[in-house]
């Protein structure tokens, strides 16, 4: 293996079974529409019933910018917005697809899905 093969591999993005849950679902609020981060803050106070701390949100924001799953641009002088990535939005996909593999059992788990999504 090069030395340029070897740096490649060690600065590749975590893979997406790598995430915290926490971080997990800021993909998931982002994979709705690009946000601020205040928003996805809220989100996910709304979400867990409690206050999420500004040192917990924008780390974990700053390392899914860092692996790839999110883009991060300047709205204005203060304000950044957070859009999930290709990438992000294939993390996303493949959880669910894991949760849906192990999760739906027989029919009666399948039914409850497709009725989750309306069908």
């Amino acid at each position: 293996m090069s030395e340029a093969q070897a740096v490649t591999d060690a600065e590749a993005a975590r893979p997406a079974p790598d995430l915290t849950a926490f971080q997990q679902n800021i993909l998931v609020i982002l994979s709705e529409e690009p946000m601020y981060g205040l928003a996805v803050k809220r989100e996910l106070e709304s979400y867990y019933g409690s206050e999420v701390n500004h040192g917990r949100l924008y780390p974990n924001l700053d390392d899914l910018v860092d692996d790839g799953f999110v883009e991060k641009s300047e709205l204005d002088k203060r304000t950044n917005q957070y859009e999930l990535t290709e990438a992000g939005h294939d993390a996303v996909l493949g959880q669910l697809e894991w949760v849906l593999d192990r999760f739906v059992t027989d029919e009666a788990r399948g039914d409850e899905i497709r009725a989750l999504l309306g069908e």
